[in-house]
Order: C-alpha cells, then structure tokens, then sequence
C-alpha cells in the first residue's frame, strides 16, 4: 500500500509573517539561507534526478524569493549538485511566491500549473530554462518526495 500524502484544504494559510520582522529578513544576506537550501535539496531532490536533468541545470541560477517573509535564495548547480549562487551570476529563473503557496506545492495540495495560471506563483526570466526546470520539479514532485521519506 502507497503512504497517503497529507492533504490540506486549499483554503489553508499561514499566519501572517509580522512586517516589521520582514524588514530585518529582506536586509539579511543571501548566502546563509541558500546554503542552507542547498543543502537540504541536495539532500532530498538533487539524488533522484537523472543525468540529463542534472546536465540541464548545470550552470544556470535559480533564484527563489518569499516575498511575504523578505527571504531570497540563489542556486546553482554544479556536477556535484547544488550550492548558493554568488550574487554576481546573472538569474536564469526567478520563481517568486508567498510562503503559503511554497508550502502547498510542498504537500502536494495545489497544482503547479494552476498556480501560475492564477499568477500565485510566478516564474520570470529564461522560459525555455523556466519550463525545463518545472518539468524537471514535476517529474519527481511532491508525491514521489512524500513517498521516498515514509519508505525509509
């Protein structure tokens, strides 16, 4: 039998991150937080992609920001997986959302495609690279994540 993902209704929300707090976030360096990013997702995603999907991001930055939290983070990937980005490598791809709607598309409880189209998360730069990567994230989304963990 399959784990069951935990679902959410999609009416689902986060508290309110206090604006004050997210004033000092915004001003706080880059490089912690996506080291830490990359670590995590080296950890759980970067071993369950394939040669070639790990060939096509090579190279290219992928900057990921929460805009209610102030909380930016840069990565690229190399042969040995990813690492943060310096702040002088141009983006590729700017995926920029709140909170809430990262952690949806982490449990698996709202569609990608349709949060792009309600324009809740929104993707700006290389489209063809942007495509690629969301396909790459599709292909062992959320589900296959969950599925991994409860095996172990």
């Amino acid at each position: 039998m399959s784990p069951t993902i935990p679902r959410r209704p999609a009416s689902f929300t986060l508290p309110p991150f206090p604006q004050a707090l997210r004033k000092v976030v915004e001003r706080l360096p880059v490089m912690p937080p996506s080291m830490v990013l990359a670590k995590a997702l080296n950890r759980v995603w970067w071993p369950m992609l394939d040669d070639a999907a790990r060939q096509g991001l090579i190279g290219r930055v992928v900057e990921i920001v929460v805009d209610d939290v102030g909380l930016t983070c840069r990565l690229v990937a190399d042969q040995g997986g990813l690492r943060a980005a310096q702040s002088s490598q141009p983006t590729a791809v700017r995926l920029r959302a709140q909170a809430v709607i990262y952690w949806r598309l982490f449990k698996a409880v709202e569609d990608p495609d349709t949060l792009f189209f309600e324009r809740s998360l929104m993707m700006e730069g290389d489209t063809e690279f942007g495509l690629f990567l969301k396909n790459t994230l599709d292909a062992v989304g959320p589900v296959e994540l969950w599925r991994r963990r409860a095996a172990r």
